[in-house]
Formats: C-alpha cells, structure tokens, sequence
C-alpha cells in the first residue's frame, strides 16, 4: 500500500499481501474484493488512467483508489468521508404513488381472474 506522490489515492500494490497481512489487522475479514465494496460504499472510486483507457488492463495486482476528501496533509476532510446510505426520505412521493397504483391494479387483475376461474369451474362442473 502506497499513497500516490501528490497525495490523493492510494495504491495496493500486491492485493494478495495487502489482504493476509494488512487487512486482518483493521477488519474482520481478509478478503479483497469486501474491502473494495466497503471503499465504494465510503465513496472511494478505483482509479482509472487516460492512457489505458478502460482498455488495457493494469497489472492485476496494482490498484489504485481515490476519494475527493481523502488528501495527504489534510486530515481536517477525513470526517468527510461518510457511508452513502439511501433513507426514504430520497423516495419521491409520486413514486410511492405510482407503486401504490400498480399493486391496487394486480389485486383487481388477480380478483377478476379468480372470478373468471370460479365461473369456468362451475362451468366444468355442469358439463360433467
């Protein structure tokens, strides 16, 4: 683990190493891939170069990750850093709404089939 030169990613050079040896010591786990989940969810973003353009792969093991709040020699923006959480309160209401509308209209669909499926049943019924 290396933090880029100007002081804003950082880089985990040997994932296998970062994972046995460095991870264990601050989570509960040693797997690389929950870590890069919990990063995500912090909003941290791995680190794409131009000159590789999404099409040449970089080492496997060389992954970079980045944060606008996560800078060298400003620790005051560490408290910037929070988990993204999704509450209700960023539901519209027109889509509770909408919701609302297509549940009410399954239920009449699924009333006027069992009363279709009665009347054939009585039908079947009669027949016999």
């Amino acid at each position: 683990l290396r933090l880029r030169q100007s002081g804003s990613s950082f880089h985990v050079f040997d994932q296998g190493q970062f994972a046995k040896e460095v991870l264990p010591k601050y989570f509960k786990h040693n797997n690389m891939a929950s870590f890069v989940r919990q990063l995500n969810m912090y909003g941290f973003r791995k680190v794409v170069h131009i000159e590789q353009g999404g099409l040449v792969k970089p080492e496997k093991d060389d992954t970079e990750f980045q944060h606008p709040y996560f800078i060298r020699g400003q620790e005051h923006l560490l408290e910037n850093i929070k988990r993204k959480v999704t509450s209700v309160s960023n539901i519209k209401h027109e889509d509770i709404k909408v919701r609302q509308d297509n549940v009410t209209k399954l239920l009449t669909d699924i009333q006027v089939m069992k009363g279709k499926q009665e009347s054939m049943d009585s039908k079947l019924v009669a027949m016999k």
